[in-house]
């Protein structure tokens, strides 16, 4: 089985609403820092935490150019669970499948064996 490390820190930045809604606003485009930070009723320093998390499970890039430190969305965390996704849906399509045919051959062997 394939083993995926950096899913654990890819999932986990996921698991908090204020980096999901980063990531969903850098979907549309670079943003500054304080661009990103203006909907939440957060400190700054607490807001850092997020993009610190974030652009170390590779969700997000920081560069700076002057004052202003601008964000932008990565694709290499995106594409890990997306293989990791496909894998799963996979593995769940199968047992899925079995399971039909396991129905399927339960309900054929009961209607064979009812009087006509």
């Amino acid at each position: 089985m394939a083993q995926y490390p950096p899913l654990d820190g890819v999932f986990h930045a996921l698991a908090d609403p204020t980096r999901r809604a980063v990531l969903e606003r850098l979907g549309h485009g670079p943003a500054s820092i304080s661009e990103l930070a203006e909907p939440f009723d957060m400190a700054l320093p607490s807001f850092m935490k997020h993009i610190h998390l974030l652009e170390n499970t590779g969700w997000i890039r920081t560069r700076k150019t002057g004052r202003v430190r601008t964000c932008v969305r990565e694709k290499q965390a995106f594409t890990a669970m997306e293989a990791w996704l496909e894998q799963q849906r996979a593995v769940w399509e199968e047992r899925t499948d079995r399971l039909e045919q396991f129905v399927t051959a339960h309900q054929e062997k009961e209607n064979s064996n009812e009087p006509a």
